[in-house]
C-alpha cells in the first residue's frame, strides 16, 4: 500500500463517526483573551460516514466560519489530500498550512487527538495585520472542542480543565515514543519535560484536556507549534509542527507519553 493510500485508510479509521460537542471559540478583539471563550456553539456536529471503502460524506453543522453554520463535502480515495495539507497517524489526524504565505489570508492548523470514541480538536488560526514595519501574523482565533461519537454505546464524561503548569508538571518524566508523519516506525523519545513543551509565553489549556504552546505573533524565521491532549489519567498525546527558516513545514511529529509503570507494560 503506498503512502497516499495508507493516509486515506488512517483517515477513515480515525474520523468515521458522528462527532458532537460544544465548540469554544476565542477570538481576537483588541487583544486575544484565552481565559474566557468569545463564543460557544453548543450543537457542533461533524457527521462523517463512508458508503464504501473509496467514498464518503463529511457533513458539518454548528461551524463558526461556514455560511449559516453548515457545510458538506464529498470524500474520495483518489482525490484525498491532493493539496498535501492533511496528515494522519493512528489515533491522531488533522490539517496544516504548509508554509507562511502572504498570498493567503490565514495560516491555520486543525489537530485532532483520539481516544476510543472521543475526539479532542484544537484549531489555531493566524491572520495578517499591517504595521508600520510591514505585515505581522497574529493568532486571531482558537477553537477547542471535546467531541464524542454519538454512535458509541457509552460516552466518556467531560475531562477537566487544569492550569497549564499543573497539567504539564503532573506528567514530568513520563516515558514516550515518537513517530514522524509518513513514517510507520515508532521509536523511543526523551521523557516528557514541561519546559520542552512550554516553549512559548502563550501556553494555555482548554476543554477536554487540550493544551498548546504557540507564538501569539509569528517570528520572521523558524518556529514550532506544540499541541497536546491528556486523553486519560495515564496518557498524553502531543503533536509537534516544526517550521524551518523559510517558514515551511519541516517536521510533523506525534509523541505519546505514559507513566513509566504503564509504558513499561507495553
Amino acid at each position: 500500500m503506498d503512502l497516499q493510500q495508507r493516509q486515506w485508510e488512517l483517515n477513515r479509521l480515525n474520523f468515521a463517526g458522528r462527532w458532537c460537542g460544544s465548540s469554544h471559540w476565542y477570538l481576537r478583539g483588541d487583544q486575544l483573551n484565552l481565559s474566557q471563550p468569545s463564543r460557544v456553539i453548543d450543537d457542533t456536529c461533524y457527521d462523517i460516514h463512508f458508503s464504501d471503502p473509496d467514498n464518503g460524506i463529511w457533513d458539518g453543522r454548528g461551524l463558526l466560519f461556514a455560511p449559516e453554520g453548515r457545510r458538506q463535502l464529498t470524500l474520495n480515495r483518489d482525490r484525498y489530500n491532493s493539496g498535501g495539507q492533511c496528515w494522519q497517524f493512528m489515533g491522531a489526524g488533522g490539517q496544516s498550512s504548509l508554509r507562511v504565505d502572504t498570498a493567503t489570508e490565514r495560516f491555520g492548523h486543525e489537530v485532532n487527538l483520539f481516544a476510543g470514541r472521543s475526539r479532542s480538536m484544537l484549531v489555531l488560526l493566524w491572520g495578517q495585520h499591517p504595521t508600520a514595519e510591514g505585515v505581522t501574523w497574529s493568532l486571531d482565533a482558537v477553537g477547542a472542542v471535546g467531541f464524542r461519537c454519538s454512535h458509541a454505546s457509552t460516552q466518556e464524561p467531560p475531562r477537566p480543565i487544569q492550569p497549564p503548569e499543573q497539567l504539564l508538571r503532573s506528567m514530568e518524566g513520563w516515558q514516550g515514543t515518537r513517530q514522524c508523519w509518513l513514517d510507520e516506525r515508532i521509536e523511543p523519545c526523551t521523557p516528557f519535560s514541561a519546559e520542552q513543551f512550554a516553549i512559548h509565553p502563550l501556553t494555555a489549556t482548554f476543554v477536554d484536556g487540550l493544551i498548546c504552546s504557540v507564538p501569539e505573533h509569528l517570528p520572521q524565521g523558524a518556529f514550532s507549534l506544540q499541541i497536546g491532549c491528556r486523553t486519560s489519567a495515564n496518557a498524553f498525546q502531543q503533536i509537534n509542527l516544526v517550521f524551518n527558516d523559510q517558514q515551511s513545514l519541516e517536521l510533523c511529529e506525534r509523541r505519546c507519553y505514559a507513566p513509566a509503570s504503564i509504558a513499561g507494560d507495553g
